[in-house]
C-alpha cells in the first residue's frame, strides 16, 4: 500500500499587493509586454522548459498563451486580457500595459483602494462618454465607399507585427488583399440582417509574400494527375454544376458500420456488398445529373473511376473544417448515409477549374454568389507564416467589428495622449458636489486623476524603444517622437515631421511638453482641438471597438486587483 501524504493547510496571503514578489513579478511582466509594443517592438522567443516548438512573436495572443505565470494576481490580469483578445483580437498589449501602469501608479500614491476605485470609475466614464460623443477629436469615421480608411486600418495592424518580416511593398500587397478578401465576404443585397461570409486561409509556406492572392470561392487541394485537362464535367441545362456533399466515408471500409451484431449468409462477402452499395450510389448520382462529388473522408477508387467515366469530378479527404464553408457556398446539405438520401440535399456551383501553386494543386470551386473566398497566404518560412496568419486574422476581425461600428481611433499613441490631455482639462475645475458624491477630497481626486493620465501617457511612451523622447503638443494633445539626444533643442519642430498617427505635421506653431517628465504637466487652457484635416494618406489607426473595450477592461481589472485583500491558495 502506498503512503498517504498528510493534507497541507491552505496558504493564506493577506494584502498580496504589499508583497515585494508581486511588484517584481508585475514589473517583469510589464517590461516584457512593453518591449513587444508597436512596429519597433522587440521579438520574443517562447518555448517550454522541455524544449519543443519555439514561438517567435510580439503579438499579445501568442505571448500570453505561451507565458507561464504562477502568482494569482498575475493570473487574474493575464486571464482578463486573454478574454478581451478572444473577443476583439486587437489591442491586447495596450490593455495589458495600461492595466500594469494603473496598478503601479495607483499603489504609488498611497490612497485607500476603495477611494481609488471610485475615482477611477468616474474617470473611465469621462473617457467612454467622450469617445462615444460626436465631439471626440481622436476618432475618425470609416466610410466604406472610400477604401483608403480601410487600407489604413489594415496597414496599421500589419506594420505593428515585426515578426512577419514584411517589406513596404509586401505590406501594401497584403493590405489590398485583406480588404479585397473581406469585401468578398460582405453580401451585396441585405434585406433584414446581414450575415458575413467566410475567408478560408490556404497555407503556402516557403513562397514569396507577393505571391499571395485571393480567389472567390474555395480551393480544395488535390493530387497533381487527378484531373484531365481541360476539365470534363457534367452540367445542367442551365449551365450550372450540381454538387453532392458527403460527410460519411465512401471507402467501403466495414469499420464505418455502427456497433452491433451482423448476420452474414454463407457465400456473401461484406466487402463486395458494401462496394455494390457504393456503385449504386454512384449510379443514382449520375442519373440525378451530379457534376461534382465532394467527400469529407475517403472515396473508394472503383467509385471514383466510375464517376470520372461519367464526367463527374470527385474530391475527397477535404476534412471537417472545410465542410461548413462548402455547404454554405453550394447550398448543399451534407449527406450522412450512403444507403438513403434525398435529391433535395444537392447544391450547385457556377464553375469548377484547376489551379496550381507549385508544389500544390487545387480544384477551384466558383460559386454563383460570392460570400466565400480563399486567401492563398504566402511567407518565406513557417515562423513568419504563423505570425502573418495571426496578423491577418486580427485584421479580418477588426474589419468585421468596424462594419458594425464604422469608427476608428487615431493610433501611434495619439489617442492615449489626447485622452490624457482631455482628462486633465476636464478635471481642472470639478465642482465640490462631485467630490461629495465620490466621497473623496480634492487632493485625492487630483492625485488619482494624475496617476490615470500618466498611465495612459506611459502606454504611448512604450512605443519608443530606441532611447528617444516622446513629446505632446498643447493644442491637439498628440504625441511626437524626438530622436535621442535632441530633447533640449529650442525648436523641436525641426526634428519631427508628423505626429504618431500621421494626421498633424510640423508646419504649425505648436507648444510642447515632455511626457513622463518629473515636473507637473501644464494643464491645457481649452479642450484639445480636433485636427484641421481628418483625411490623410497612411494614417495610423486603431480599431475603435477593440480599444474602447481594452480601456474598460484595463481599468476594471486594475480595480479588481487593487480590491484583493487576501488570497487563499490550495497547497495540495
Amino acid at each position: 500500500m502506498s503512503r498517504v501524504e498528510a493534507k497541507k493547510p491552505s496558504l493564506y496571503i493577506s494584502e498580496p499587493l504589499s508583497e515585494d514578489i508581486v511588484h517584481r513579478s508585475l514589473s517583469v511582466l510589464s517590461g516584457v509586454l512593453k518591449s513587444c509594443y508597436g512596429p519597433a517592438g522587440r521579438l520574443k522567443q517562447l518555448h517550454n522548459g522541455m524544449g519543443g516548438y519555439v514561438c517567435t512573436t510580439s503579438q499579445s495572443s501568442a505571448v500570453l498563451r505561451c507565458l507561464s505565470v504562477s502568482h494569482p494576481v498575475l493570473k487574474v490580469l493575464t486571464a482578463s486580457v486573454q478574454n478581451h483578445v478572444s473577443r476583439f483580437s486587437d489591442c491586447g498589449l495596450f490593455t495589458a500595459i495600461l492595466c500594469c501602469n494603473l496598478i503601479e501608479n495607483f499603489k504609488r500614491i498611497n490612497i485607500l483602494p476603495y477611494t481609488v476605485i471610485k475615482i477611477s470609475k468616474y474617470l473611465l466614464s469621462l473617457c467612454t462618454d467622450y469617445l462615444q460623443s460626436e465631439a471626440c477629436a481622436c476618432r475618425v469615421s470609416v466610410d466604406f465607399s472610400n477604401l483608403e480608411t480601410l487600407f489604413c486600418l489594415v496597414r496599421s495592424i500589419l506594420t505593428s507585427k515585426p515578426a512577419c518580416m514584411l517589406r513596404k511593398a509586401e505590406v501594401d500587397h497584403l493590405t489590398t488583399l485583406t480588404v479585397k478578401a473581406f469585401l468578398l465576404t460582405v453580401p451585396c443585397h441585405v434585406e433584414t440582417s446581414a450575415v458575413l461570409g467566410k475567408c478560408v486561409i490556404v497555407p503556402m509556406k516557403g513562397r514569396r509574400v507577393v505571391d499571395s492572392t485571393v480567389f472567390p470561392g474555395l480551393l480544395l487541394e488535390t493530387t497533381e494527375n487527378q484531373f484531365s485537362k481541360p476539365l470534363s464535367i457534367k452540367r445542367t441545362s442551365s449551365d450550372m454544376i450540381k454538387v453532392a456533399l458527403f460527410c460519411v466515408s465512401m471507402s467501403g471500409d466495414l469499420s464505418n458500420l455502427d456497433e452491433g451484431s451482423i448476420t452474414v449468409h454463407h457465400g456473401i462477402s461484406l466487402e463486395m456488398s458494401e462496394l455494390d452499395q457504393l456503385l449504386n450510389v454512384g449510379k443514382q448520382l449520375v442519373n440525378d445529373g451530379i457534376g461534382l462529388v465532394v467527400c469529407q473522408k475517403v472515396i473508394h477508387p472503383s467509385l471514383k473511376q466510375y464517376l470520372i467515366e461519367n464526367h463527374v469530378v470527385t474530391v475527397d479527404r477535404v476534412g471537417l473544417p472545410t465542410m461548413e464553408p462548402l455547404s454554405k457556398m453550394t447550398g448543399s446539405v451534407p449527406i450522412a448515409s450512403i444507403h438513403s438520401f434525398s435529391p433535395s440535399c444537392y447544391g450547385s456551383l457556377k464553375d469548377v477549374s484547376t489551379v496550381s501553386f507549385a508544389p500544390k494543386h487545387f480544384v477551384h470551386l466558383i460559386p454563383n454568389d460570392t460570400l466565400i473566398c480563399s486567401l492563398v497566404l504566402c511567407n518565406r518560412n513557417e515562423t513568419t507564416w504563423d505570425e502573418l496568419k495571426r496578423a491577418y486574422e486580427t485584421a479580418e476581425h477588426v474589419l468585421q467589428l468596424t462594419i458594425k461600428e464604422p469608427l476608428a481611433l487615431l493610433g501611434g499613441g495619439c489617442s492615449e495622449t489626447h485622452l490624457a490631455s482631455y482628462i486633465r482639462y476636464k478635471t481642472r475645475d470639478v465642482p465640490a458636489s462631485s467630490f461629495k458624491a465620490i466621497d473623496c477630497s480634492r487632493t485625492q481626486f487630483q492625485l488619482v486623476a494624475d496617476a490615470f493620465c500618466c498611465s495612459l501617457e506611459s502606454v504611448a511612451c512604450s512605443l519608443n524603444h530606441d532611447d528617444g523622447d516622446i513629446f505632446t503638443d498643447m493644442a491637439y494633445g498628440h504625441c511626437w517622437l524626438v530622436p535621442s539626444g535632441f530633447s533640449f533643442v529650442s525648436n523641436w519642430s525641426d526634428l519631427v515631421s508628423k505626429c504618431g498617427c500621421g494626421i498633424n505635421d510640423n508646419t504649425q506653431n505648436l507648444n510642447w511638453r515632455v511626457l513622463q517628465s518629473h515636473f507637473n504637466p501644464p494643464v491645457l487652457q481649452s479642450c484639445p482641438k480636433e485636427p484641421p484635416v481628418k483625411a490623410a494618406d497612411f494614417l495610423i489607426l486603431d480599431c475603435f471597438a477593440a480599444k474602447c473595450s481594452g480601456l474598460q477592461v484595463a481599468v476594471e481589472t486594475a480595480n479588481l486587483i487593487l480590491d484583493i485583500s487576501c488570497i487563499i491558495e490550495d497547497q495540495n
